[in-house]
């Protein structure tokens, strides 16, 4: 009984009521795009297009265990960024680094994935429950998707963009994210129309970014720099724990 009365007395705190709504719709769009009751494993084709400077591709093996948080990415293509690689355990992320010496940076997630439009965070589980909380929402029409617009703020200060807005259909799939700086400075624009469903979850066909700030200016016109990736052999099969560590990437390097 005494939690009931405790309850009541939370449910009158102004914004309180909004935001355990907040969790629960940000969660169940967490749920479709996470893989907590397994391993998770693809290989991801990337291909970055610089207005005027032409295009560059990079394959990378990506392995997840979300329920630990932890994530491994390593470079396959080019050849000359063979054997590069990402490790993150919890909130600690390292770059290992094959030239000029073999070593590891800590790094961020908040950086830049291999200076690509891309960055470190876009490849770990989604945590929009954790990370933000809806300020207002808004229904509106994106192509042939009737969407929810959500507007979200960010809950600490370890999270890559301090503001979003998110486009969500009603099984709950983003179609579209905008990311912005405190400032409201629109930062980059991010594309996931279609999905493949894979052992429960789903997996985006095709992702694209599109950068707000770099770019350059060809005949009087700005062309912004773009990313795409997609996702392909797809696996939930259990990795072996050795992966997520810095031997498995020194080793895969050689």
């Amino acid at each position: 009984m005494r939690y009931f009365f405790v309850l009541l007395a939370l449910l009158a705190v102004p914004g309180w009521a909004a935001d355990i709504d907040s969790v629960a719709i940000l969660s169940k769009i967490d749920a479709q795009v996470s893989f907590m009751d397994s391993d998770f494993s693809a290989e991801v084709q990337m291909t970055q297009t610089k207005p005027g400077e032409g295009i560059s591709q990079r394959t990378v093996a990506l392995f997840r265990r979300d329920r630990e948080q932890k994530f491994v990415m390593l470079l396959l293509k080019p050849d000359s960024d063979r054997g590069k690689g990402y490790l993150k355990v919890g909130n600690n992320l390292w770059l290992y680094e094959t030239i000029p010496t073999r070593r590891f940076i800590v790094t961020s997630a908040k950086d830049r994935f291999q200076n690509s439009n891309a960055r470190n965070s876009d490849f770990t589980r989604s945590t929009l429950a954790t990370d933000y909380r809806i300020v207002s929402l808004t229904k509106e029409k994106l192509g042939p998707f009737d969407t929810t617009v959500y507007q979200l703020e960010a809950r600490h200060n370890e999270i890559t963009f301090p503001k979003m807005k998110v486009w969500v259909t009603a099984d709950s799939l983003v179609r579209k994210t905008e990311d912005y700086s405190l400032s409201g400075q629109l930062l980059r624009t991010t594309a996931m129309p279609s999905y493949q469903e894979f052992k429960g979850r789903f997996v985006p066909k095709k992702v694209t970014i599109i950068d707000a700030l770099m770019g350059k200016t060809l005949n009087g016109v700005f062309k912004n720099e773009t990313t795409e990736y997609s996702l392909s052999k797809l696996s939930t099969d259990p990795l072996p724990s050795l992966i997520f560590t810095q031997s498995y990437l020194e080793k895969n390097s050689q």
